[in-house]
């Protein structure tokens, strides 16, 4: 293939596996280059319940620089909708799966359905030199594809890919109570050497002495011998 060069690519997105689904339905569609809080804000804005808003409660609603003005209503958003659909595939796939539970986690009791499928895609390559006698070439390629819906009301469970919506407050109760006192323990300190090392100190230091009283006997007996 190097003496060819991709000249276009055309995907053939699988269809939605998901039938009878509201038409008010959004679907995500998520690529390698999405960045995942851009999906996320959108996603949330259409499943998640907004916070009371600040008329409610008595208090007007902050503007910018923090004056409040009486009597302002914020504008009306998109209408919540019960499910969300996120599709990928390729390389977008694993930020489809980090999307749809980062939203679970954020919004409980959402039902989760995910459908496995492939997406075709057709590659056109030119040849570099059109002058060589080559051909262009076609090559059809079939990619990983994921589908995942989320409902808020439960759908079939027997079917396959379904989960229920979980809890994950014992996940974050079983990590407090290893840090709190299940952990393993803790290991003693090492023990300072003693300065000159054990027995190799006292050897050495016993050899010094040795040395200097040989030094001096023979300093006596040469004297006598004078």
């Amino acid at each position: 293939m190097e003496n060819y060069s991709k000249a276009r690519t055309s995907e053939q997105p699988s269809v939605c596996p998901f039938p009878g689904l509201p038409p008010d339905t959004p679907e995500v569609r998520v690529k390698d280059g999405s960045k995942i809080r851009n999906l996320l804000r959108y996603a949330l804005s259409r499943v998640e319940t907004p916070p009371r808003a600040a008329g409610e409660t008595g208090c007007p609603a902050p503007e910018e620089g923090g004056v409040a003005v009486e009597g302002q209503q914020e504008a009306p958003g998109p209408p919540l909708c019960k499910q969300i659909v996120f599709t990928a595939s390729g390389k977008g796939v694993s930020k489809a799966i980090t999307c749809a539970e980062i939203v679970k986690r954020r919004v409980k009791g959402l039902h989760q359905l995910t459908r496995l499928l492939y997406s075709a895609v057709v590659e056109v390559w030119e040849p570099l030199e059109p002058g060589a006698g080559l051909d262009s070439l076609t090559v059809n390629r079939n990619l990983p594809a994921i589908w995942i819906l989320l409902s808020r009301d439960p759908p079939d469970c027997g079917q396959p890919g379904y989960q229920a919506p979980g809890r994950y407050d014992a996940l974050w109760a079983q990590a407090a109570n290893r840090e709190e006192g299940g952990g393993p323990p803790a290991q003693k300190p090492a023990q300072r050497r003693k300065r000159g090392g054990g027995g190799g100190g006292e050897g050495s230091s016993g050899g010094r002495g040795r040395g200097r009283s040989l030094g001096r006997k023979t300093v006596r007996s040469r004297d006598a011998a004078k």
